[in-house]
């Protein structure tokens, strides 16, 4: 059997040299998910007949040879049905792949099968836990790529991020997670929400394995190959800091002191006024997009949508065409302010989510933090930080400026390694 700490490009490797075989590695997956998944119920289809045919044709080769990989049950699969946690899909099966799918098949990834989302990727939550406290919600919509990572179920997970869906939940289950410029990575065989934010993104255990995917679903994609050097951080609060809760924004703190201790320069950043408005324009266009993408779910099937799905509608119909091109409009002219102010900087810093993970499954909490950033299609980071056994999961977000996404992961790979030196 394989460690159980080897990160995906470890993993990869030993498979590409003979060190280990991918049905090694998925054996050893699947042992987990028999001994887990009762408990943490990650997976909405799952088989593990399917997974050892797949190990069988596996070839061995390609960057993520004999990777198990979870896919958010929002990309379509040929080989198991695609139902977006909504009945209205029951059964659904789709005929090919999603494009990201597929290139992760193309590099040699073992898919092991659908986790559980939301409702259409949007607010009325599934069943998965949170490995670190069962009680606990796991976050939002890739709630189940996520606390399936968490609970050891494969080694990378697909998810997507239209408001915070990727990165909460990586926060609450403490992962690392890259949510990378609006538009690098296909969405075809997705199904939409809110297009001028939808964003597929990924989990790993590492900042190598962020890159690693970035490679196979964005050709072309490069890293920036420097030593390492201090970085130029900039830290972030925002307008709605005040919501943060003690023990996250202290955690944060101790974080910032550690980076600035390893040699990193780290500078408040102060926004204007009128960028308080941006969590308020997110949400209008998020629901204007939402009802226009579901429109015909909502007209055929109204009765089977979520309470929370409907309220979406009902504040759709209550704006109007211009108030929702006047979101736009003020994310647009924002969106080169934002990008002078962080100019300066390698990255930008503050927290992924103000609090850790709720109690219950009902609620996943607010987004702010996150959604600040995916307005303006920006790429995003959590590096999750050191904590102690007792201690629920915080997460550090990193920002990039606008298609920088090499340059972020750089800076977060140095990042993570001096916090984890620090600790």
């Amino acid at each position: 059997m394989i460690r159980q700490d080897l990160d995906a490009t470890a993993l990869s490797q030993a498979v590409v040299t003979g060190e280990t075989t991918a049905t090694s590695v998925a054996e050893t997956f699947l042992e987990r998910v028999q001994a887990h998944e009762p408990d943490i119920q990650a997976f909405v289809a799952f088989d593990a007949r399917q997974v050892r045919a797949d190990v069988a044709q596996n070839s061995g080769r390609g960057l993520l040879a004999g990777v198990p990989v979870g896919i958010k049950d929002i990309f379509d699969s040929a080989d198991y049905p695609t139902q977006f946690y909504s009945p209205i899909y029951a059964g659904n099966q789709p005929s090919r792949d999603a494009h990201a799918v597929t290139l992760l098949r193309q590099a040699g990834a073992l898919i092991m099968g659908k986790t559980h989302t939301t409702e259409f990727a949007y607010m009325h939550t599934g069943p998965t836990r949170n490995p670190h406290d069962l009680a606990r919600t796991p976050g939002s919509s890739s709630a189940g790529s996520a606390a399936g990572m968490a609970a050891g179920f494969f080694a990378v997970a697909l998810g997507t991020q239209t408001a915070g869906s990727l990165l909460k939940p990586a926060s609450y289950c403490g992962l690392f997670a890259f949510k990378p410029s609006l538009g690098l990575v296909s969405l075809e065989g997705v199904k939409p929400l809110a297009p001028s934010f939808d964003t597929v993104g990924w989990y790993g255990r590492s900042v190598r394995d962020l890159h690693l995917v970035a490679r196979v679903l964005i050709p072309g994609f490069q890293m920036p190959d420097v030593e390492p050097s201090p970085l130029q951080l900039g830290f972030c609060r925002t307008s709605r800091w005040d919501q943060v809760e003690p023990e996250v924004a202290h955690a944060l703190e101790q974080a910032v002191e550690q980076l600035r201790n390893a040699g990193h320069h780290v500078e408040q950043v102060l926004l204007p006024e009128e960028f308080a408005g941006v969590f308020d324009d997110h949400q209008l266009i998020n629901d204007c997009e939402g009802a226009r993408s579901l429109a015909k779910e909502f007209h055929q099937h109204r009765s089977q949508l979520s309470p929370s799905t409907l309220a979406m509608f009902e504040r759709a119909a209550a704006t109007t065409w211009e108030q929702e091109s006047a979101s736009k409009a003020r994310l647009a002219t924002l969106a080169p302010r934002l990008d002078e102010l962080c100019q300066p900087f390698d990255a930008m810093l503050g927290p992924c989510c103000a609090m850790v993970a709720p109690l219950g499954l009902e609620s996943t909490g607010p987004s702010d933090f996150i959604k600040f950033w995916g307005a303006f299609g920006w790429p995003q980071v959590n590096i999750p930080l050191i904590r102690v056994d007792a201690q629920l999961p915080i997460g550090l977000q990193m920002i990039g400026r606008f298609r920088n996404d090499g340059v972020l992961l750089r800076a977060a790979q140095w990042v993570a390694a001096d916090l984890q030196a620090g600790a």
